[in-house]
């Protein structure tokens, strides 16, 4: 997801967001961790990308 579009989100969206993704990642993570095959292996390292550009729109967001 690109920067401009979380940009847009309210802080709340970007939290539930925030728990999605993290969620998916740890799945997959999972997955990975038992020795089965994942289709997309680039999808974790793009989930942990756009973790961390979430937490930075979260620290930079004036707090309410």
């Amino acid at each position: 997801m690109k920067i401009a579009e979380l940009r847009k989100k309210s802080k709340e969206e970007l939290k539930n967001m925030l728990e999605e993704k993290r969620k998916r990642a740890s799945e997959l993570m999972f997955i990975m961790r038992q020795g089965k095959k994942v289709k997309n292996v680039k999808e974790v390292s793009g989930l942990k990308k756009d973790i961390a550009r979430i937490l930075t729109l979260l620290r930079q967001k004036p707090k309410d």
